[in-house]
């Protein structure tokens, strides 16, 4: 081993060392847990996060700001009201209109009047 190996490894002993500590007058618990670097094949790195306590489903997405205006017109919504509502641009838009009405959850009763299905 040469030098610089050494001298690399005992600097990531004190890192981590002191990580502990940190955690430690920080408070937190075995749920919120730092970022954890993955070595990958052919030297790249890919960092993995995790999220204390959080679930995926808690961040509103596009199709869910659609969905959501659809479901909150009785007769019908419109194209242009959706695009206010949600503040989408026109492509993305279409894009999750496709989408919902693939999945069933929204129909088209005219064209460009949605409806929830």
């Amino acid at each position: 081993m040469t030098r610089s190996e050494k001298q690399l490894k005992a600097v990531s002993k004190q890192l981590r060392s002191l990580l502990q500590k940190v955690e430690k007058l920080a408070g937190l618990t075995a749920m919120e847990k730092p970022v954890k670097v993955i070595p990958r094949t052919r030297g790249k790195r890919i960092v993995k996060k995790s999220v204390p306590g959080k679930a995926a489903a808690a961040k509103s997405t596009i199709l869910d700001s659609v969905y959501n205006a659809v479901k909150a017109s009785k007769r019908g919504i419109n194209i242009s009201n959706i695009k206010k509502r949600a503040g989408l641009e026109t492509r993305q838009l279409s894009n999750a209109l496709h989408k919902l009405t693939k999945k069933g959850l929204i129909k088209a009763a005219s064209r460009g009047i949605y409806i929830k299905a």
